[in-house]
């Protein structure tokens, strides 16, 4: 992987991670676009970039991250369903990962989703969940081990149905990531090493910094810019945009066009 190629993997990880459209399935598409061989580097490229996206999260929301231990018991709750879920099917999860027939219908399912989603939901006014509510969310999140499904759709949904308000439950997904995404990254930076000893090797570790350097830049300005449109917009915007990259998704394979260019 080059240097070209690590820079526009984090960009593409900086933006979307926290918008409900699929950071996996995002990065999935890009890898293949560019036509990076899939190898070990790469599969835990691709998830460890996240460190620099969730270090934008406590940077942002520092205040809220040192509150009180309620704070982190609900963060706790709702991620023990991904951990134990992700512990369980690791070996299935990444291989969904190889497939852009999957990524392509559950954008475009999700995307149909969030067009009706504020009619199907009516926005409410809690500011943050009680210990069930977060446990619900957090089985919400189990979702986007399907690539394509976006954890953050998944969790933002999963707070609507709680009763939270739309700036009230994307936060929540913004902290939840914390702990479960780095869990995933520390787990498959562990297989990684197993499976290739000289995995932090120099080139390796220039690349992983480079790529969540700019992945933490540009997570900052996407959360910003998220929580307005969320705010003032709804969904409808994030849902016509799965719908129509996933439809060009599965049509590119139906007619088994490579995504490489």
């Amino acid at each position: 992987m080059t240097l070209l190629q690590t820079i526009i993997l984090a960009i593409v990880e900086g933006i979307t991670e926290f918008l409900p459209i699929s950071s996996t399935g995002h990065m999935i598409i890009a890898q293949k676009m560019m036509g990076i061989a899939d190898s070990e580097f790469t599969k835990a490229f691709i998830v460890n970039i996240q460190f620099g996206a969730i270090l934008s999260v406590v940077i942002l929301y520092w205040k809220k991250f040192f509150q009180s231990i309620d704070f982190y018991v609900r963060l706790l709750v709702a991620f023990i369903p991904a951990a134990v879920l992700g512990f369980l099917f690791s070996d299935k999860i990444d291989a969904l990962l190889e497939n852009a027939l999957t990524i392509g219908i559950a954008l475009l399912v999700g995307g149909v989703i969030l067009l009706f989603i504020d009619k199907l939901i009516r926005e409410r006014s809690l500011e943050k969940p009680n210990y069930r509510s977060a446990f619900t969310i957090g089985l919400f999140q189990c979702l986007a081990m399907i690539p394509g499904v976006s954890r953050s759709a998944a969790t933002i949904v999963g707070g609507l149905t709680q009763g939270l308000n739309r700036k009230a439950a994307a936060e929540f997904s913004f902290f939840l990531a914390v702990p479960t995404m780095f869990g995933a990254s520390v787990l498959k930076l562990k297989d990684a090493y197993e499976q290739v000893p000289d995995f932090f090797n120099g080139e390796n570790l220039k690349l992983l910094l480079i790529g969540n350097a700019v992945a933490f830049v540009v997570a900052m300005l996407a959360i910003k810019s998220f929580i307005g449109i969320l705010k003032n917009k709804g969904f409808k915007v994030f849902g016509y945009y799965r719908i129509v990259v996933g439809a060009i998704i599965i049509a590119l394979v139906a007619m088994n066009i490579p995504l490489a260019i």
